[in-house]
């Protein structure tokens, strides 16, 4: 079961969307190695916005992977890649279907 979310909105500097792009996708290997990650997806909402939207059983999960590879990567690479500060926003699951 999973209780805790988040959403990470991100905006694209011109001409910076394929680095973006990469970003998202290398990032699934770095997320694949925390247990308490349960689900994460990586998207693409317009030419320049993209999203991450991941789930975790609890708070402490959360916390870890706010703190994890992922997020120390986003955040050290924000200024090159991104037009403005990734906005993150925590969510309480009320329901979810995971297989």
């Amino acid at each position: 079961m999973v209780s805790k979310a988040l959403y990470v909105r991100l905006k694209a500097k011109p001409g910076k969307e394929a680095e973006v792009e990469a970003f998202l996708k290398n990032g699934l290997a770095l997320v694949q190695r925390e247990p308490a990650t349960t689900a994460w997806f990586a998207m693409k909402m317009s030419h320049s916005t993209y999203g991450i939207f991941d789930a975790f059983p609890d708070e402490e999960g959360r916390d870890a992977h706010l703190t994890g590879e992922v997020a120390k990567a986003l955040f050290s690479q924000a200024e090159e890649m991104l037009a403005e500060t990734p906005t993150v926003q925590k969510i309480d699951l009320l329901a979810a279907k995971l297989p």
